[in-house]
């Protein structure tokens, strides 16, 4: 059973059954089986806060149990959290899929959808490595001074009719 650890060091176990799957469907409105088939996967990845959504409603039954309110979950996940949290989810859903080639077909979706963020990870730094910065602010500069030199005069000096 996957597992992950919040902020203050709370440890969540993270179990998707049927029950659950209906239970993110009506707390999160998040429908877990589109993991398969729709862009869920990149929904998750692009949108922490849902991500967090859907694992707290998964966690429910024990965050009540705790007494640990919504709000007092979110504040517990950030950084690592939210990382472990969703590799837990997604481990707990390909375990989720009754048949072989269902949690085959999911476990490439992932590795594809891994690899892809993996990339994109790596442009981005690429990017930021290479960037010109005394280009960027002569261009910056040039912009402000093009936009300020075009403005309309203020009231003030405008001679009334």
């Amino acid at each position: 059973m996957p597992t992950f650890e919040d902020t203050e060091k709370r440890t969540w176990s993270i179990v998707v059954t049927v029950a659950t799957i209906k239970r993110v469907k009506e707390l999160a409105k998040v429908n877990l089986l589109d993991i398969l088939d729709g862009d869920l996967i990149e929904r998750l990845v692009r949108d922490p806060v849902l991500l967090c959504d859907a694992i707290f409603a998964i966690c429910k039954p024990k965050a009540d149990e705790r007494k640990v309110s919504d709000e007092d979950f979110g504040r517990a996940m950030a950084g690592d959290a939210i990382d472990k949290a969703s590799a837990a989810l997604l481990e707990a859903l390909t375990d989720f899929f009754p048949t072989a080639r269902e949690r085959a077909n999911l476990k490439r979706a992932l590795d594809v959808t891994e690899k892809a963020i993996g990339k994109a990870h790596e442009r981005i730094k690429e990017r930021l490595d290479n960037i010109d910065l005394d280009n960027v602010i002569d261009s910056a500069l040039k912009t402000a001074n093009a936009s300020s030199g075009s403005a309309p005069e203020s009231s003030e000096s405008t001679p009334a009719p």
